[in-house]
């Protein structure tokens, strides 16, 4: 079998076990990647085909660890998990400036969403009125949410 499995280049586990093999040569091969990761090579390769409808948890976590790859996590999180399909954001994987921008440029508006958030909740009461305001504080906020954990994979991809 060759090294370049150029069927499975669009997918995810595939793309970082080839990025990660420029640091690992044993990840080179799919024979390589899955004694390290105490699948067969046959699971190894349908993962990486598509060819398994939902790959395992617990082998997304090992091959996210030993491959540096914790978008891993996010991806399995937000397209193969039930309940983080609809719940959990997708993660930008990006160089630090440009998330460090992303974040201060969502947390630039902080004065202006605080104020909101306290005459909304000021008397106890969410009117009809308040609603769409109150929609647009929760949107600040899932954004901060969300930079802010892109920051946080960039450093766990990083600074291992």
């Amino acid at each position: 079998m060759g090294t370049n499995p150029t069927k499975a280049m669009d997918n995810i586990y595939c793309r970082c076990r080839k990025e990660a093999a420029k640091y690992n040569d044993k990840l080179n091969s799919r024979e390589g990647a899955a004694e390290l990761l105490g699948v067969s090579v046959s699971s190894l390769a349908d993962y990486e085909l598509g060819n398994t409808k939902v790959v395992p948890v617990d082998k997304v976590v090992l091959m996210a660890d030993l491959y540096n790859a914790p978008e891993l996590k996010n991806y399995y999180c937000t397209h193969e998990c039930p309940i983080g399909e609809g719940t959990v954001h997708k993660l930008e994987v990006a160089e630090l400036d440009r998330l460090t921008i992303k974040l201060l440029a969502t947390l630039r508006n902080m004065t202006g969403i605080k104020d909101a958030l306290i005459d909304i909740a000021a008397d106890g009461i969410i009117s009809e009125r308040e609603k769409p305001k109150l929609n647009e504080v929760l949107e600040a906020l899932d954004a901060i949410v969300r930079h802010s954990q892109e920051l946080r994979l960039w450093a766990e991809k990083n600074l291992k």
